[in-house]
């Protein structure tokens, strides 16, 4: 009796019949021979039917086989180090077909599609073999996140998705009618997360976060996911090389893991293996300094253009690609000025201009992926900085309160999911990290 196993354990099952359950991803072949290109969402193998070996109505069945069509088929593993596949190295004699459901007209065909068409049928999409890879490297950096944080101590809680005021800018809340009352959709678990800090000491919260930022820059999504820890007692110091080793863990794990996808996506291994500690740290002016150099030194007037920064302003994408092209390693820049970083950040003492905040900026121009900071753990200086960003005081009455209530030095960040996948697949887009992308004029599907 044949064995039921997923493809991505064919190798364990050389010589032996194996049944397998999924659907056709390519069909070619004629008179005796076919090859049907079979998958089942862990891996992709060649399955040979060859007139002799099945009876009539069966290979006029797989003949007969669309693109999608599924099916279950049955066979005997062999090894051929020149077949083609997920894993490699295996092929299928096919003993046996029988179909489950006869595709008709897929609509995403081999031959090219624009990238709108792909999008209107992203619940399709994802069936093709670079975004099978690009989903499952997301998965892996997912579990890499959490069990760093299981594994050093950081406990998991969840966070409200609805909430009755601002984390952070108040010009990109989500709205929404909450019986009448407005309320608004998270931008992050950062503050929730500061009170089960000083119930757990070391937390971590997980989801997605809305932003109603219109943008439409290759950066930025409109529901995404975030990995945000909350620690008692941590310095900005310390945070840096909480996030380094972070980091250098969640490439490791996807350089174990994921080889064969990374291929797939054709993703230089070379510049993955390179992130190792230590980041190079920079402050906000020795990043100024840096980029008033490269501007000085373009030649070419639209870099030029964009190059531009007036000490004191916030970098755009420009200014990080930049930066971050200078490195072969994720870049540290911290100490940014207060005025644009987000109302709960510690100033530096004796330079209230300037925030114990820090960047986490990825090499090869892909940007922010981390942001983080020492918070306010002063009532007084907190009141004042709700006060000076014009923020309803009695929304952050329970805010406050924390800093009544054996308040304590503390420290977080929060990292991107979508950002951190694009850069380590090395993609130009961060529409592709995610299964279905909310962009600024797309919800479907």
């Amino acid at each position: 009796m044949a064995t039921v196993t997923m493809i991505e354990h064919i190798a364990s099952h050389v010589g032996q019949e194996v049944e397998l359950r999924g659907w056709v991803y390519a069909k070619t072949g004629k008179g005796k021979l076919h090859f049907i290109r079979l998958r089942d969402g862990t891996g992709q193998v060649q399955c040979v039917a060859f007139r002799d070996d099945l009876p009539e109505d069966q290979f006029e069945l797989a003949k007969a086989l669309t693109q999608e069509s599924s099916v279950v088929v049955t066979g005997v593993v062999k090894a051929d180090e020149r077949a083609q596949g997920f894993p490699a190295g295996f092929e299928i004699a096919v003993t046996s077909v029988k179909l489950i459901q006869q595709a008709i007209d897929y609509p995403i065909t081999p031959k090219e599609h624009g990238t709108e068409f792909l999008m209107d049928n992203r619940h399709l999409w994802i069936r093709s073999n670079r975004q099978w890879a690009i989903l499952r490297i997301r998965a892996t950096i997912i579990k890499a996140m959490r069990d760093f944080m299981d594994d050093n101590h950081i406990m998991l809680m969840d966070t409200p998705i609805i909430t009755p005021s601002a984390g952070e800018d108040t010009t990109s809340l989500f709205e929404i009618d909450y019986f009448g009352e407005p309320a608004y959709m998270a931008q992050t678990g950062q503050l929730y997360n500061e009170a089960n800090m000083a119930a757990f000491g070391r937390v971590y919260c997980f989801g997605p976060t809305f932003r109603a930022e219109k943008s439409k820059t290759r950066r930025h999504l409109i529901e995404f996911w975030m990995l945000e820890p909350e620690l008692a007692f941590c310095s900005l110091e310390e945070l840096m090389d909480l996030e380094e080793r972070l980091q250098c863990y969640i490439v490791e794990r996807v350089l174990a893991k994921n080889r064969q996808e990374l291929a797939i996506i054709e993703r230089d291994v070379t510049a993955l293996e390179r992130v190792v500690g230590p980041f190079p740290r920079i402050s906000y002016d020795e990043a100024v300094d840096k980029l008033e150099q490269l501007h000085a030194e373009a030649t070419d007037p639209e870099q030029k253009e964009l190059l531009k920064i007036v000490r004191g302003d916030d970098f755009g994408s420009p200014h990080e690609t930049a930066l971050t092209q200078l490195y072969d390693r994720p870049l540290f820049v911290y100490h940014y000025p207060t005025a644009v970083k987000a109302f709960y950040m510690q100033p530096v003492e004796g330079q209230p201009d300037r925030c114990r905040s820090v960047d986490l900026l990825a090499p090869e121009g892909y940007g922010e992926i981390c942001g983080g900071s020492e918070r306010i753990h002063d009532e007084a200086l907190l009141l004042q900085r709700i006060q000076d960003h014009k923020l309803p005081v009695e929304n952050y009455k329970w805010y406050l309160e924390l800093r009544r209530f054996g308040s304590v030095p503390h420290a977080g960040f929060g990292q991107g999911l979508e950002r951190t996948v694009a850069w380590i697949c090395g993609l130009p887009h961060v529409r592709e990290t995610i299964p279905y992308a909310r962009l600024l004029n797309r919800s479907y599907p």
